[in-house]
């Protein structure tokens, strides 16, 4: 997110390219998926990489889509104009091979990259980049809702021209031109989402790509996005078959180089420890989310574990609907009396981070300036004394059977911080629920929570994305109303100059410590693991992770 400085004055980035056309890191590739053997050189058989999801992607589409199974999956057939720099969260050209932004920070041309097709023969074009950027600003009834088109909502901040967006022009097969109404400086950041991907124009009217059915609350899918799904990447569709597996071919026609992987597998094992049992029986060839107890014992067993960079931040929320939580003096007590050094040593990967602000260091407009709250106790009872609390008892809800990347084991995390708040004389009434979909409406939907716990891993490199998607505007999550923090968010948001952008940012976190809506936590490491013989992973702290670059050696 270190990229909202991309729109300041006619900026051109080109030079720098995506791993993900580059082949393994040896050098090795094939044409038509074969592999190669690392040793001789000579032409490999078939080979399949087996990836255990967590669950089912929601949608194959990937506009339609926000979770982090299906953009996993997305990664592998779907390339948007914009990719990540290997191993960071910066942006890089992928189908756009570079870009202008004009002075004002309304126009952007980006130069295509020729000679790609989509998986059905489609040409990518200027054309077609208009046609997807035309398809989603033009979703109406279900496909505009949230729970459908979530980041072009989120991000464009509206539909049917109500929004950033104006329009999309393609002089020429090599060009698109995208006008906005007004600044959006994280647009080329935003642009690595899976959800802006480039989709075949041709599959998505043949296979009704638009046609959403059912509800807000329960949309049915449309046929694309189920059993046509048509990107440029190196992998195309081969099946889906809902709770078991998706099955991905390699793309015999890809641009880039395809290397040695010709099927991909992804299937559907929902718990933890399961995915370790399959690991070890050697049903796959690796999963996430590893639990930070089976990280040594998987690595004493010979096991590989690759460690992404923290991208990410866990934080005890405070509801300030609660009366006694609208009180800053109790706010600032519970952060006194919570040893994140402890909890961290004790819950969490090693290598994390604790946090000091609700954005982690990598991100531009990180602040080393704000108020902190050293872990005092003494300093918490005196607090809550002065606040005329000292018999507080708060409700805390906690999810139950989920692995976050911010979070691998919620009860601990929690069991830690209750402590620390029984010791200075806060009742704790713990709440716990199952992630889905009880702790997330519970958190998001009403004033019947206290303390609770939750977290968020980026998007893509944009300071934005991290506060403005906590402190942007009232919520139910967090109980306050604050309009100069809101303002100074939104211009924040739209300031086109970088080096002004960063010290608004700056100030904003500053400003959002001092209030205290809550406690940044720590930003920890997800940890993913594989069976000896799998090189070359390519772990990215926005997940940006694409197969064609993997090696297996045996």
């Amino acid at each position: 997110m270190a990229v909202v400085g991309l729109a300041a004055s006619s900026l051109v980035l080109a030079g720098c390219s995506s791993e993900r056309g580059e082949g393994g890191s040896d050098g090795s590739s094939s044409e038509g998926g074969s592999g190669t053997s690392s040793e001789t050189g000579e032409a490999a058989g078939p080979t399949t990489f087996t990836f255990a999801s967590s669950s089912d992607p929601a949608s194959l589409d990937p506009a339609f889509a926000s979770d982090g199974e299906s953009f996993r999956v997305a990664r592998q057939m779907f390339e948007g104009l914009v990719g990540v720099e290997p191993g960071t969260a910066d942006p890089a050209p992928l189908l756009a091979e570079s870009w202008d932004v004009s002075d004002d920070g309304l126009e952007y041309t980006f130069q295509l990259k020729e000679g790609v097709s989509f998986h059905d023969g489609t040409p990518f074009n200027g054309d077609a980049v208009c046609f997807n950027f035309d398809r989603w600003d033009g979703f109406t009834g279900i496909a505009a809702s949230e729970s459908m088109s979530y980041y072009w909502g989120k991000v464009n901040g509206g539909y049917e021209g109500a929004g950033k967006y104006a329009s999309c022009e393609a002089p020429d097969d090599a060009t698109a031109v995208i006008t906005l109404s007004s600044p959006l400086p994280e647009l080329v950041a935003a642009l690595s989402l899976p959800a802006f991907s480039m989709q075949s124009p041709t599959a998505l009217a043949e296979y009704g790509a638009d046609e959403v059915g059912g509800s807000e609350d329960a949309p049915t899918l449309p046929e694309y996005a189920t059993d046509h799904p048509t990107g440029t990447g190196p992998f195309t569709f081969e099946s889906w078959s809902p709770g078991e597996n998706v099955t991905l071919a390699a793309n015999t026609e890809y641009w880039g180089e395809q290397g040695q992987i010709t099927t991909v597998i992804f299937p559907v094992i929902s718990d933890a420890t399961a995915r370790r049992q399959a690991l070890e029986a050697g049903d796959i060839d690796g999963y996430d989310l590893v639990g930070p107890a089976d990280v040594v014992a998987l690595e004493d067993a010979g096991y590989t574990i690759e460690n992404r960079d923290p991208f990410n931040v866990l934080y005890l929320g405070m509801n300030q609907a609660v009366p006694e939580l609208a009180d800053i003096r109790v706010r600032q007590a519970i952060a006194h009396a919570i040893d994140k050094d402890a909890l961290v040593a004790a819950t969490l990967p090693e290598g994390t981070l604790v946090a000091t602000n609700f954005v982690p260091p990598s991100v531009r407009g990180h602040s080393d300036d704000v108020p902190t709250y050293d872990f005092d106790q003494d300093e918490a009872r005196s607090l809550l004394a002065e606040a005329g609390v000292s018999d507080l008892t708060l409700n805390f809800t906690y999810p139950t059977n989920v692995s976050r990347p911010y979070m691998p084991t919620p009860e601990q995390v929690f069991e830690r911080i209750a402590a620390d708040l029984e010791e200075v004389g806060i009742t704790v009434e713990a709440t716990p629920l199952p992630w889905s979909p009880d702790y997330l409406d519970r958190i998001q939907g009403g004033a019947d929570h206290g303390l609770h716990l939750l977290g968020w891993t980026g998007d893509y490199n944009d300071t934005y994305n991290f506060i403005g998607v906590f402190f942007g505007a009232q919520s139910n999550e967090w109980g306050f109303d604050d309009p100069a923090l809101f303002e100074s968010l939104s211009t924040a948001r739209v300031a086109t100059d970088e080096a002004e952008q960063t010290s608004l940012y700056e100030e904003a976190n500053v400003q959002i410590m001092e209030n205290l809506p809550g406690i940044p936590i720590a930003h920890p490491v997800p940890s993913l693991a594989f069976r000896p013989g799998v090189e070359n992973y390519p772990a990215s702290p926005v997940q940006d992770e694409v197969y064609n670059v993997i090696t297996l050696t045996d």
